[in-house]
């Protein structure tokens, strides 16, 4: 599919099976989360630029590769994407977060922003929006539209699973926005959740449902 990436690699397959899975504690889903959200960090950052620096190992002077540039901002969209956010910042701890607060009016699926705050050169950065689930691509898209309003040109989307709909939505309104998904499902039920899916990952990494 034109505009996204399937991570397909064994553990991030194995990971997300456990997660779809209703008897699956909240204690279990979110340390899954955590740690399915580190190995889709190395996918998304698979291509970052990198420079020669001069350094003294303990044995002679040598040139070695370092990231180039200024840091990524990791942008979740709250609540359920800040499952992302601890084993991504594992991985690159220098890492801003910004914090996109959206949420799914229930009768018109419309997103609504209650919360928005990023660093104050964003626009200058390579930003990762993070939501676990890709569904009617409303809440994503909104929090590109808010991005790009703050001048954001280098954005791209990370998440568990997507819909078919919300790829094609997003990549209507977005087509420069390169998605990566753990998996791509059949399709939204009339609620708008993903089905198969794995419910909603807000309340099951919450336990509020």
């Amino acid at each position: 599919m034109e505009g996204v990436t399937v991570v397909e690699h064994p553990l991030v397959q194995h990971k997300l099976t456990l997660m779809r899975d209703k008897t699956r504690s909240t204690k279990a889903f979110r340390q899954l989360l955590h740690e399915i959200g580190m190995l889709l960090c190395y996918e998304v950052t698979r291509d970052l630029p990198l420079e020669a620096i001069d350094i003294e190992t303990p044995m002679a002077s040598m040139k070695s590769p370092v990231l180039a540039g200024k840091k990524l901002v990791f942008a979740p969209i709250l609540r359920a994407g800040m499952g992302f956010v601890d084993g991504m910042l594992e991985l690159v701890p220098s890492a801003r977060v910004a914090h996109i607060g959206l949420y799914r009016d229930p009768k018109t699926l419309v997103s609504v922003e209650y919360y928005f705050k990023a660093p104050e050169d964003v626009a200058e950065r390579l930003v990762i929006v993070m939501d676990p689930m890709l569904a009617t691509g409303n809440s994503a898209i909104a929090a590109v539209d808010r991005l790009k309003e703050r001048g954001c040109n280098n954005i791209r989307l990370l998440c568990l699973l997507a819909a078919p709909e919300g790829i094609e939505k997003l990549r209507a309104h977005h087509p420069e926005v390169h998605i990566w998904a753990a998996a791509v499902d059949e399709r939204l039920d009339a609620h708008g959740y993903i089905v198969p899916g794995l419910g909603d990952a807000g309340d099951r990494m919450y336990g509020t449902k």
